[in-house]
């Protein structure tokens, strides 16, 4: 008596193809959030006033999600095609060494966005709206 397993779903599949296209970015929107990071350390440097540091911090906030989202699709293709449709599967693709590595990158890339967004970003005051 033979057991077969189900193959994985087509979405699955679709999904993993998508995830492997959109990892190739990575390195360039690494380098764009550098750039960025970049800009910001400088206007803080420069003293610019709140509302350059405003823009700045925005634009690297910007920045960092677009590589978490590269990296976060890098995660997933690197664990596999089975890992969309099973629990299991992602954890065991999770605990080899290129799985932990993609998790670190992750992680490491949540942090500087949440931190940019805690301590990066300025507070600006809104205007005030025009009395009649």
């Amino acid at each position: 008596m033979a057991f077969f397993r189900p193959r994985v779903s087509r979405e699955a599949e679709v999904r993993f193809h998508a995830d492997l296209e959109i990892s190739k970015s990575i390195p360039e929107l690494l380098d764009k959030a550098r750039q960025a990071e970049r800009t910001l350390r400088d206007l803080r440097a420069a003293d610019a006033d709140e509302v350059e540091l405003l823009a700045a911090g925005q634009a690297f906030d910007r920045a960092l999600t677009e590589a978490l989202r590269a990296a976060e699709a890098g995660q997933r293709a690197t664990f596999g095609v089975k890992a969309y449709d099973d629990r299991i599967a992602r954890r065991k693709a999770k605990a080899t060494p290129k799985g932990a590595m993609w998790t670190a990158e992750v992680d490491r890339l949540r942090t500087l966005r949440e931190d940019n967004r805690l301590w990066g970003i300025p507070r600006v005051p809104r205007p005030l709206p025009a009395a009649r």
